[in-house]
């Protein structure tokens, strides 16, 4: 398969509120350097989607108030792949807008969506698995995610359920959505789930099926504007129909309806970095289990902890604290349990309505 006919979508729009209060609205966890290693999380997933395809042939789609930051991260990025939504809507149409620009580019494209906030630590190995995922898509007219495998029973993935097969690529049965602790364990015995990546490979021309068959509104409205994209008039055509379309995620609209879906199991060191939790196991601990960021922090009989100060002026010292999230950022200061970290979400929002934006 030539590089030419690989695109690849990096959906970069989300506001990564359980990430709170290091990532905000106006500059969300996907432009941050969560890990400390000098790029943020959109930069790398950049670098490792070029391994794939040319920079021509990667599009990032954004909230619109994101532009700015994309173009000032990702410098060699052509500023007309930088797709801006006007409205929050979702996973499919963000993934609906980027095919139908794709497709007048390279009506024979190969996709792979990818979110912008993943980790990913054996590169060459995605790579492989991304490219396998490519081979089958064409050949067979599918839809393929790339499915990990669990290496415990977390409620806070999505999980998908495979056909059992000798063949590497194996049909997939059911998707479930974050199931509970005692669920989460049933699945991790069947040995017959893994964890829904939410990274996406198909043809263009199966995409365009999938949203005509199963999303047939949100199908028409992109469709008639195919003259405009890549023209001066898409931004208009855009901010007229993105706000109309159904607020919906690819897995609920196409994957969960469609019947030529299939997946990849892999191994490939991933985390989506969803929680503060899933971040702790990612970072160097001291002899007692703590994980800082940051500087000017003291721990004093205190374990299993994760530490992050932005301030290079205040001091944090934390005295007989175990298992807990603290982070001082800006005008916020959080102190949680990584037990009730899934519970962030709503705080944030009960922060927006009792406090106001300027602390969200």
């Amino acid at each position: 398969m030539e590089k030419k006919d690989i695109y690849c979508v990096i959906m970069a729009g989300g506001i990564g509120s359980r990430f709170w209060p290091m990532s905000r609205t106006k500059y969300p966890k996907q432009f941050l350097d969560v890990l400390g290693v000098g790029k943020s999380l959109l930069q790398q997933t950049y670098d490792r989607l070029l391994k794939l395809c040319p920079p021509e042939n990667i599009l990032v789609v954004t909230n619109e108030e994101y532009g700015p930051l994309v173009a000032e991260q990702l410098p060699d990025l052509p500023a007309y792949n930088i797709l801006n939504e006007p409205a929050r809507r979702n996973t499919a149409p963000c993934i609906a807008y980027a095919s139908f620009k794709v497709k007048k580019r390279n009506s024979n494209a190969v996709v792979i969506v990818a979110p912008s906030d993943h980790l990913i630590l054996k590169e060459d190995d995605f790579v492989s698995s991304a490219m396998r995922a490519a081979e089958f898509a064409t050949s067979q007219n599918a839809l393929v995610t790339l499915g990990i495998q669990p290496s415990r029973p977390d409620t806070g993935y999505g999980y998908i359920q495979f056909e059992p097969s000798k063949s590497e690529v194996k049909k997939v049965k059911t998707f479930t959505e974050k199931p509970d602790h005692e669920i989460a364990v049933k699945f991790i015995e069947s040995g017959d789930f893994l964890w829904n990546s939410g990274i996406f490979i198909w043809s263009v021309k199966s995409a365009m099926f999938a949203f005509q068959k199963h999303l047939n509104d949100m199908y028409r409205a992109f469709e008639s504007g195919e003259e405009a994209y890549d023209t001066d008039d898409e931004n208009d055509f855009i901010n007229r129909v993105y706000p109309e379309c159904k607020n919906i995620s690819v897995d609920y609209g196409i994957m969960e309806k469609a019947s030529n879906v299939f997946v990849i199991p892999s191994d490939w060191g991933w985390s989506d970095l969803g929680t503060w939790g899933s971040l702790y196991t990612h970072l160097e601990q001291d002899e007692n289990k703590n994980a800082v960021l940051g500087k000017n922090v003291m721990l004093l009989n205190s374990k299993n902890n994760i530490i992050n100060n932005n301030s290079n002026r205040k001091l944090i010292v934390v005295q007989g604290l175990e298992d807990y999230i603290v982070v001082d950022k800006s005008n916020v200061l959080l102190i949680c349990k990584k037990e009730d970290e899934q519970e962030i979400k709503q705080i944030v929002n009960n922060v927006k309505l009792e406090k106001g934006d300027d602390y969200v």
